[in-house]
C-alpha cells in the first residue's frame, strides 16, 4: 500500500467531496473485526464504483462494499480494509415488468422498500433474510444468508437470473439478464451469493418476482424428542407438502424464542415448551390447497405421535415466522460470547443433532440447535464471558463441529463468533477439497486481491 497519498483527498477529486467520508466516529461504525478503513466512499452511480476500484487498484489499497452493516461479522478477519464503499446511494428500481414477474435494481436498495414496491401490485421477492427491516439487496446476496422461505422457493440462487458488479480490474461486468429464460453466457452473477464481496462489487440485481398467495396458514407441533420431530418433517417430506417454512426448534431454542416473546402480547409463548422439541410449519397457496396441507399436516403429527398440534392465527403464526426469519440475529447475542455456526449434512439425524450438542456440552458449554428449512442447521454455543479459557473452548466446539460435520460428507461455516475464535479457527484450519478452486476464481476476478483480502478461510 502506498503511503505518499491521502485516499480521502484523492478520492475526493475522483467522485466529489460529498460523496467521501472521513470523521473518525464515521469510520468506526464502519470497522471489522477491529479493523477500520482510512475512508468510506459513498458512490451515487455505477461508474462512481468502477473509478473507486480503479484508484484502489494503482494505489494497491484493499476494498470492502459495505450496505447496512447488518452482517458484516459473518466471514473470518480482513486483513486490510483502507476503503469502505457503502452502496447505499444506488437504490433504484431500474426495471419492473410486473406482467413477465422480472425487477432490476440497485444493490442499495433495502428489502423492506423493495416488498413495500411489491405488494401494490401483489408480488413479492422470496428473500426473508434476517435484519430484514435494514438490509439491502446486495447485503442479502453478498452475505449469502439463508431465507426463512427457501422450502417452497428456494434459494437466492433459484430466482437471481443476472447481475451487475465491479472486478477487482475497475470493468463493470454484466451477467444473465433480465428475463427468466436466459440461456446465454456462464451464470456467474451466481458466484456472488455468499461471496462476501470478495469477487467484486454488486451493483445491480436482476430477480424473478412471485405473486402473493391469496391463504395462508401456520402450526406448532410438540415432540418428546428429536427423533420424533424429525420423523415428522419426513412423513412431511414423503407427502411433498408445499409448505413456505419447516423448522425445528431444541428445548433450548424454543426456551429463548419464548423468554423474547413473553416480553409482548403474544399468545404464542404458552405453546412453546421448554421440555419439547418444537416444530413450525407454514404454508400458502390457494385456499383449497392451504385447507388440505393443514389436514395432511395433522395426519402426519398423528402418525410420528406429537405431544400436540396447535394450529395458529394469521397473527400468531406471522409472529413466529418473523421471529425465526430474524434466528440469526438474536441467537448470535444469546451470550457475551457466541458461537453461531452452519451446518449442512446429505442425512440428517437424531444422532449427529446428539452429536453436535455433545460437542459443546463435554467443553462445559451451553447449545441449542435449530434446524431450518432443507435441513440447515444452527447450533448457537454460549460462553459467559470472553476469556481464554472460554475462547479455548469455543474454539474446539468450533472445530470439532466442522470435523463431525465434513466426516459425514457435509460442510460448515461459522456466521458470528468472537474476533479471537475467528483467528483461532482460521489458524487450525483444514484444507478443503476445493481450496485451490476457490483461489482461482479469486485471482479470475479479483487480480489485485482488492476485496476484502482475508475474509473467507483460505486467504479468498
Amino acid at each position: 500500500m502506498s503511503t505518499a497519498i491521502n485516499p480521502a483527498t484523492k478520492l475526493a477529486d475522483v467522485i466529489g467531496a460529498n460523496s467521501v467520508v472521513s470523521a473518525p466516529e464515521e469510520l468506526a461504525t464502519h470497522a471489522m473485526d477491529g479493523i477500520t478503513p482510512q475512508v468510506i466512499a459513498c458512490p451515487t452511480s455505477a461508474e462512481q464504483v468502477q473509478e473507486i476500484v480503479r484508484f484502489a487498484a494503482s494505489e494497491r489499497l484493499a476494498v470492502q462494499a459495505f450496505g447496512s452493516r447488518s452482517k458484516c461479522e459473518m466471514g473470518m478477519p480482513v486483513s486490510r480494509c483502507d476503503i469502505a464503499i457503502d452502496m447505499t446511494r444506488l437504490r433504484e428500481v431500474v426495471h419492473y415488468d410486473p406482467g413477465d414477474l422480472t425487477l432490476s435494481v440497485d444493490a442499495g436498495i433495502p428489502l423492506r422498500e423493495l416488498e413495500e414496491l411489491l405488494s401494490r401490485l401483489d408480488q413479492f421477492l422470496p428473500l426473508a433474510v434476517p435484519c430484514f427491516e435494514s438490509t439491502t439487496a446486495g447485503g442479502a446476496i453478498a452475505s449469502g444468508i439463508d431465507s426463512a422461505l427457501r422450502q417452497q422457493y428456494g434459494s437466492a440462487r433459484d430466482f437471481l437470473i443476472g447481475a451487475e458488479f465491479v472486478d477487482g480490474t475497475g470493468q463493470l461486468c454484466k451477467s444473465g439478464g433480465r428475463v427468466v429464460k436466459n440461456v446465454t453466457g456462464y451464470d456467474l452473477h451466481k458466484l456472488l451469493i455468499g461471496s462476501l464481496s470478495t469477487l467484486g462489487v454488486i451493483t445491480r440485481l436482476n430477480f424473478r418476482t412471485f405473486p402473493l398467495p391469496p391463504a395462508s396458514g401456520a402450526c406448532l407441533a410438540l415432540f418428546s424428542d428429536a427423533a420424533a420431530a424429525l420423523a415428522f418433517r419426513a412423513s412431511v417430506d414423503r407427502k411433498g407438502l408445499p409448505l413456505a417454512d419447516m423448522e425445528i426448534l431444541d428445548p433450548e431454542t424454543a426456551q429463548i424464542l419464548r423468554a423474547i416473546l413473553q416480553r409482548t402480547d403474544s399468545q404464542v409463548p404458552g405453546l412453546l415448551s421448554p421440555d419439547a422439541w418444537s416444530v413450525y410449519c407454514s404454508y400458502e397457496g390457494h385456499e383449497a390447497v392451504a385447507m388440505r396441507i393443514a389436514k395432511e399436516l395433522q395426519q402426519s403429527a398423528g402418525d410420528t405421535k406429537a405431544l400436540s398440534l396447535n394450529p395458529l392465527g394469521v397473527t400468531s403464526g406471522e409472529e413466529v415466522g418473523g421471529m425465526l426469519r430474524e434466528a440469526y440475529e438474536w441467537l448470535r447475542w444469546g451470550s457475551p460470547a457466541t458461537l453461531l455456526q452452519r451446518i449442512v449434512v446429505p442425512r440428517l439425524s437424531s444422532e449427529i443433532l446428539g452429536a453436535l450438542r455433545e460437542s459443546a456440552a463435554a467443553l462445559g458449554l451451553r447449545s441449542s440447535i435449530l434446524v431450518r428449512a432443507c435441513g440447515v442447521v444452527y447450533v448457537s454455543v454460549f460462553g459467559e464471558d470472553e476469556e481464554q479459557g472460554t475462547l479455548a473452548s469455543l474454539t474446539n466446539t468450533a472445530l470439532n463441529i466442522g470435523t463431525l460435520a465434513r466426516a459425514r460428507g457435509g460442510c460448515s461455516a461459522i456466521l458470528h463468533a468472537p474476533l479471537g475464535v475467528k483467528t483461532r479457527v482460521a489458524a487450525a484450519r483444514v484444507a478443503l477439497p476445493d481450496e485451490s478452486l476457490q483461489l482461482r476464481l479469486k485471482r479470475a476476478f479479483d487480480p489485485g486481491n482488492l476485496f476484502a483480502p482475508g475474509r473467507i478461510v483460505g486467504g479468498v
